[in-house]
């Protein structure tokens, strides 16, 4: 009997071949499946996961832009701070250049307590010696205008106006208006008529008007008024002499001053300069004025100025009176301006001038 060849891929090999294969892909779809559930959980877990990163992400920008605004608030609230903190350090220093000069100012009067006492006693032998040497009574017709004041009063004041070319100095400045710094800011916000109308400055024109009826026959007379610029009250006489001896001229010129309106700052330099165009140069200068100046030959930088700096305004004007001209002084009272007496009491007894600070009711 013959035998069977043997065949290696006979049917129980492919079953079981089959088998396997099968058992293979069963396991896959098993496997399949369950990655696929697992899968959309993981999906929708990172899904959520993002979700709450982008809501994190969202209230970090919010905040950041808070912050932001906090830090540009802070920013401004420094920029003001520091606008404030200079000011306040600006503020200080003046206040303590101001106490400096005080202070420097106290010492410096201790230290010349007995010159000053000796120049006043020759200033008062001074006045005697003018007094002494002036007649008892006028001569009548030896002027040719005349002014009488309340009850037609005299006073003694050791003024005498002489020379043969008399300047009258006015200050037409707004300090002019009042006496109190207050009232001065109220004036110089009204009307034209009521300027004229204050009584300080009425005084003041009084005064000048006075002072022309005592000017000689034979003399030459010039009145200038000054604040930030000066020149004469005369229009068109800015460079000439007028005539003493005559009564239109002093009129005239009495009355364009009565017009005039105090207003702006003071600048004695303009006023000390002005005048240099007069030829032949004035003998005699009789200044009217209410206290030292607050301007100079330069603007001001500042819309306040210091007392130490008013000094310095009024030394650096006096340098202008290059020839020794004698300077009478008179002196209206001004708030807050303690040394212009003592600086122009200097300016006059220095060039030999005199020096009054008139009562209310003078002249």
């Amino acid at each position: 009997m013959a035998r069977r060849q043997m065949n290696v891929f006979s049917l129980s090999f492919l079953d079981a071949m089959t088998c396997g294969f099968g058992a293979v892909v069963l396991f896959y779809m098993i496997i399949n499946a369950s990655f696929g559930r697992e899968s959309g959980k993981m999906t929708a877990d990172l899904y959520g996961e993002v979700d709450r990163l982008e809501e994190e992400v969202l209230d970090g920008a919010i905040k950041l832009v808070e912050v932001r605004n906090a830090i540009e608030e802070i920013d401004e609230e420094n920029v003001i701070t520091a606008g404030l903190s200079r000011r306040l350090i600006e503020t200080l220093t003046t206040i303590q250049e101001e106490l400096a000069t005080h202070e420097d100012s106290t010492l410096a009067k201790r230290e010349h307590v007995n010159k000053l006492k000796t120049d006043l006693k020759t200033l008062e032998d001074e006045v005697k010696r003018l007094s002494a040497a002036a007649p008892s009574e006028e001569t009548p017709g030896d002027r040719v205008r005349t002014h009488i004041g309340d009850g037609d009063r005299q006073y003694l004041t050791g003024l005498k106006v002489g020379g043969r070319r008399i300047l009258i100095l006015v200050d037409a400045s707004a300090s002019m208006l009042d006496e109190t710094i207050v009232n001065i800011v109220r004036r110089r916000n009204m009307s034209d008529a009521v300027k004229r109308g204050s009584d300080k400055w009425k005084q003041a024109v009084a005064t000048v008007d006075w002072l022309t009826t005592q000017i000689p026959t034979d003399s030459r007379f010039q009145i200038y008024t000054f604040n930030t610029s000066s020149a004469s009250v005369v229009p068109g006489k800015n460079h000439e002499w007028l005539d003493g001896g005559d009564r239109e001229a002093l009129d005239e010129a009495v009355q364009y001053l009565k017009a005039s309106v105090p207003s702006d700052g003071t600048n004695l330099y303009r006023a000390f300069t002005s005048f240099r165009s007069l030829r032949p140069a004035p003998d005699n200068i009789y200044l009217l004025v209410d206290g030292l100046p607050t301007q100079g030959q330069r603007p001001p930088k500042r819309a306040t100025i210091s007392a130490r700096d008013r000094v310095k305004l009024f030394n650096d004007a006096a340098k202008e009176l290059r020839d020794k001209i004698p300077i009478n002084v008179i002196l209206y009272p001004m708030e807050g301006d303690p040394h212009a007496s003592s600086a122009y009491w200097k300016l006059a007894l220095f060039s030999g001038g005199a020096f009054i600070s008139p009562s209310k009711d003078w002249p």
